[in-house]
């Protein structure tokens, strides 16, 4: 039997991170018809959705339902998705036209990926799903389900 090479501590924990990282990466990887729907958004997206700083994407394709990936839900109020958006723009004062113009915008933008992912072939319904990862990578805790 062939014993494993004896490797300094951090390199095991090195290691152990690549292939945790690369699992994720493997789980959360789209599967073939949400690529599909992933570039007709990147195709047929207006320039302000190509470039807005939130990634609306699908997830992944149930049964002909579509499954988007949103930063806005009841858990996570709108001031906190425009303050990681738009830093900045006032978040707490809500009449404030910069935030109301961000709201707006990101919910138009939402709609618009949404809208583009409906008309293809094959999907029946879109649910929004939100984004854990992309807030959990700017700082933000959503609570669980």
């Amino acid at each position: 039997m062939k014993r494993l090479p004896k490797l300094p501590a951090w390199q095991w924990i090195l290691i152990a991170f690549v292939l945790i990282y690369a699992l994720d990466w493997f789980m959360q990887r789209p599967d073939s018809e949400a690529r599909a729907l992933n570039d007709a958004i990147a195709a047929q997206g207006s320039e302000a959705l190509k470039h807005y700083p939130y990634p609306f994407r699908v997830l992944r394709v149930d049964k002909g339902k579509a499954i988007m990936a949103t930063p806005r839900s009841f858990e996570v109020p709108a001031t906190k998705v425009i303050s990681i958006l738009f830093p900045g723009v006032n978040v707490l004062d809500n009449n404030d036209p910069a935030f109301i113009a961000a709201q707006q915008e990101l919910a138009r933008l939402q709609s618009e990926a949404r809208d583009i992912v409906a008309a293809q072939p094959g999907v029946g319904s879109v649910r929004w799903e939100i984004d854990r990862q992309w807030l959990g990578a700017h700082g933000v805790d959503v609570p669980a389900d």
